[in-house]
């Protein structure tokens, strides 16, 4: 019922997205059916200057008429529209009363085009095939032929079919607009995403680093206390400028990471049980892996063995990376560490760090869709992560 009811979209009554050829061919038809119309009326030699003058007049009215109606539908108002169709009509008619044949029906076929066009149909269907009917009855007899009836309706059923390719038109731009949003707001949260994901990046590996460093700072401190050498001193300064060296390196290399995995996680996991003293155990086929999976399998990994070397020094350490049929698991084992201090700075040094590894390290892998296990493990401790990895 709406589409008997409603007007056509303002959308499809305008000219945007039309090509240049479509205007061309419509501006073509119209001033070739206007040329004919005006031939057939003005090309009789009998006919006397006043009497073609009348017609001339008259159809002249009926054209400011029609578009005057097409000024009035396109910002939908329904009674001046109607109106000024009145007024063409009635043109219509004494131009056919004039003689002007061609003229009468070219104005009629006109009413029957833009009503279907323009208006809604409840009111457009009415008001031409009541006009045709009108018309077929006053018009002289000359006029009233059914070929001249069926080239009324004809025009009527084509302005049905450009009203319908106008609003297909119209909806197939509006899905052009749709798309394009939605691909810029698709650019704009994959944007976001990246830039969160960068920063929490940099800030696992920032807080790992910072974290190693001020243990080796903070035995410095209980070291000095306790009235240590210099060259022990020395030794954990030493090693807490590696670790921001280092810090500065990881922060690179999360960069690379996330561009796509250049050293494999096998090799790098390699590499930081060597640093550690840690054994390494690779299962499964090994295979690339994402940036995502691959970061999240090194931090953590990273995080397991800075918490072993601060809560147990001196402890065993095993990791095991399995490729899994859809994911990747990652198992860092300690056991009880040999080189536990004791006295009041020993909780104080357990106590450095950010105290947030594990708890972010979950985060990470819950965002790809895994799991991250960490507890005690008998005399040790297990961190177990998992994430998908096709």
């Amino acid at each position: 019922m709406d589409d008997w009811t409603e007007w056509p979209s303002r959308e499809a009554l305008n000219r945007e997205g039309r090509t240049r050829a479509r205007l061309w061919y419509s501006y073509l038809g119209r001033c070739l059916g206007i040329g004919a119309a005006l031939w057939v009326t003005f090309a009789e030699e009998h006919r006397d200057a006043a009497h073609t003058w009348t017609v001339a007049a008259v159809a002249a009215v009926g054209t400011f008429g029609f578009w005057r109606f097409l000024r009035c539908s396109r910002v939908q108002r329904l009674t001046p529209s109607l109106l000024w169709l009145a007024v063409v009509f009635a043109q219509a008619l004494l131009v056919v009363v004039n003689g002007g044949e061609a003229l009468g029906i070219l104005l009629m076929c006109a009413i029957a085009l833009g009503s279907v066009q323009r208006l809604p149909l409840i009111v457009a269907l009415p008001a031409a095939s009541l006009g045709t009917l009108v018309f077929m009855l006053l018009a002289p007899a000359s006029v009233q032929s059914l070929g001249n009836a069926a080239t009324v309706a004809g025009l009527g059923a084509l302005g049905y079919v450009t009203r319908v390719d106008w609003e297909a038109r119209v909806g197939t731009q509006r899905l052009l607009v749709q798309e394009r949003a939605a691909r810029a707001a698709e650019a704009e949260s994959a944007a976001l995403a990246e830039r969160a994901r960068i920063a929490r990046e940099i800030h696992d590996v920032l807080a790992h680093s910072l974290s190693a460093q001020l243990v080796h700072l903070e035995a410095a401190r209980v070291m000095l206390d306790a009235g240590a050498d210099r060259a022990q001193l020395r030794e954990r300064i030493v090693a807490a400028r590696r670790m921001a060296q280092d810090g500065l390196a990881g922060t690179k290399q999360a960069l690379s990471a996330l561009r796509g995995e250049f050293v494999p996680v096998a090799e790098f996991l390699k590499t930081l049980a060597e640093a550690d003293g840690a054994t390494v155990a690779i299962e499964g086929l090994v295979r690339p892996l994402g940036a995502e999976a691959g970061v999240a399998v090194r931090r953590t990994a990273q995080e397991a063995l800075t918490n072993v070397r601060k809560h147990a020094p001196g402890a065993p350490c095993a990791i095991r990376l399995a490729y899994l049929d859809g994911s990747v698991e990652l198992e860092v084992r300690n056991g009880a560490g040999t080189g536990r201090r004791s006295g009041p700075d020993a909780a104080e040094l357990t106590r450095s760090g950010s105290g947030l590894g594990l708890l972010g390290m979950r985060e990470r892998a819950e965002l790809l869709g895994g799991s991250l296990q960490a507890g005690p493990d008998g005399v040790g401790f297990k961190v177990l992560l998992s994430v998908p990895a096709p």
